[in-house]
């Protein structure tokens, strides 16, 4: 470094001036688009990186210390304890070995084909290395680009790597290729709210009130973390083997930094001015064009299913002021659960109908339009809560809380820190882990294979439809344990197998436990020494 005689300090062949700011503007504003979009995805992947490397440090540190506190608990020896935490060096070697591995198609056989979207399929898979049966969900990057669907998958993802609760669906991988998006989730064999119905037309009120108990649990979870699901219906409520709720199918969820959010619906030919007709909106006469015909009402059943697999979707369950364009946030979620409820109870709807505009209508006139037929009887209890629901925001239960909703009396008999550990209100019937009879078939299609390379150095996939999804991969930082526990999380102990002790404490930390690096990772350690490591993508 050496100075010059205007003031100019030099750095080998660059030359800066201390009475000139470095600007980069000008060289911001030469670059072209995809070099601007090739270098903003380059600091995502790196900011990546260095993050995840980050919360794996203090992952490992959160283990070390708790080991030593439950070798201290178990009054354990000082040189027992520096032989465990030995072995715990040793086993967090290998477990870091085993993460670094990448994961992609090549890892998965693809099994029975279980359902279907607009923007891809789901199918049952197999990981070839354990024999672990998943859902495996594959979305088409084409498709999500040309409909401007990269931010809802992104936000999907994001959700399912933040929150972590027994009460919605896990993930454990995601991953991509040159043609698709690829999530790895937990399979619950037992079919969706939506099956239920169909099979059963309606729910007694004891059933029905567990199963919006733990739905209640299910959107709790998500909205403690600042997101709207936004998306609230019977086909997005899966039953595991067991028959407890999960919350699935987040690709309409929405960050709120805000108690409000100005998102607004993206289909304005389904969004309607309130009282388009011109009517007042009174009950009685008025009324009556609303109600919808038992023919109708037929049809409307048989036709549920593919409707709910349409582009479009269904209105049914959607806030009014999500479709009067008025700024919402979380409290949309639970007039969705008060319509849900009002269909477990009555066998329908309360807005449905064949045209989506009526149903549209309907549901801004909600006041004119929220009836309870003579049959079948429902308790007085639970008309007020469905009238509590699907209200105006400001008087909506849950807009102050979920405190609000579980005080209703309709729930005076739920033990709501137990749902999940009790018997469900019902049992779907499961032969195996590879039985899909709760769920609808499908005719298999088997499109042309892919002549691209499932995984690949993280460079390559800076093409300009790629660089989109940079960061989309994740991998579960304790698959092990989580499998192993996902039948029944909260009864599990945490054990571990060392060379004079064996520590049993109760819980489960939200960091990789201890079962998988003391107890099970010997498993999978011939494993990783003969398969070579996957470059970085």
């Amino acid at each position: 470094m050496d100075g010059g005689g205007d003031g100019t300090v030099r750095l080998g062949a660059l030359s800066f001036r201390p009475d000139r700011a470095l600007d980069l503007a000008q060289d911001v504003g030469v670059s072209s688009p995809v070099t601007r979009q090739k270098a903003a995805a380059a600091k995502q992947f790196i900011e990546n990186h260095y993050k995840n490397h980050l919360q794996g440090l203090q992952d490992r540190k959160d283990r070390r210390r708790a080991l030593q506190r439950r070798a201290q608990e178990a009054q354990v020896s000082s040189e027992e304890q520096q032989e465990m935490l030995r072995n715990l060096e040793r086993k967090e070697t290998a477990y870091m070995r085993l993460q670094r591995r990448k994961v992609g198609m090549d890892d998965f056989e693809q099994l029975t084909f279980i359902g279907k979207g607009a923007f891809g399929e789901v199918r049952l898979c197999r990981a070839k290395n354990t024999g672990e049966i998943f859902a495996m969900k594959k979305l088409k990057k084409s498709e999500m680009l040309s409909r401007g669907q990269v931010e809802h998958v992104r936000s999907e993802r994001n959700l399912l790597v933040e929150v972590d609760s027994r009460c919605i669906v896990q993930l454990y991988y995601s991953f991509q290729d040159s043609e698709f998006l690829y999530l790895i989730m937990e399979y619950l064999p037992g079919g969706d709210i939506m099956t239920l119905l169909m099979r059963e037309d309606i729910l007694s009120e004891d059933v029905a009130r567990f199963y919006i108990a733990e739905s209640i649990l299910a959107i709790h979870s998500i909205h403690q973390h600042n997101y709207v699901h936004r998306d609230i219906k019977p086909d997005n409520l899966l039953l595991d083997r067991n028959g407890h709720l999960k919350l699935s199918d987040f690709g309409l969820c929405k960050p709120l930094d805000d108690k409000y959010s100005t998102i607004l619906l993206e289909d304005d030919g389904l969004i309607c001015q309130e009282n388009p007709s011109g009517s007042s909106g009174h009950s009685g006469a008025d009324g009556a064009p609303w109600l919808m015909p038992k023919d109708q009402l037929l049809r409307w059943k048989r036709n549920r299913r593919a409707l709910a697999y349409s582009t479009v979707g269904t209105l049914d369950y959607m806030a009014p002021e999500i479709l009067l364009k008025k700024g919402y946030g979380m409290e949309c979620d639970w007039w969705s659960l008060g319509a849900i409820m009002y269909e477990m109870l009555v066998g329908y709807p309360p807005f449905c109908s064949d045209d989506p505009r009526i149903t549209c209508r309907k549901i801004i006139n909600w006041k004119a339009c929220l009836k309870f037929p003579d049959e079948p009887k429902i308790s007085e209890e639970a008309k007020d809560l469905i009238c509590h629901l699907l209200c105006d925001v400001e008087t909506r239960l849950g807009t102050g809380g979920v405190e609000e909703i579980k005080a209703h009396p309709w729930f005076k008999s739920v033990q709501w820190d137990m749902l999940y550990e009790m018997e469900a209100a019902y049992k779907p019937t499961v032969n195996g882990e590879l039985d899909t009879q709760n769920f609808e078939k499908f005719p298999e299609v088997e499109g042309p294979p892919s002549s691209t390379p499932t995984v690949g150095p993280w460079r390559k996939m800076l093409t300009s439809k790629d660089n989109n999804f940079i960061g989309f991969t994740f991998k579960k930082s304790d698959v092990l344990n989580s499998l192993e526990s996902s039948e029944n999380k909260t009864n599990s102990r945490i054990s571990m197998r060392t060379t004079g002790a064996d520590l049993k404490p109760q819980g489960v930390s939200r960091t990789p436990s201890l079962v998988s690096l003391l107890g099970r990772m010997e498993l999978l350690e011939n494993e990783t020494s003969v398969e070579e490591q996957r470059p970085e993508d």
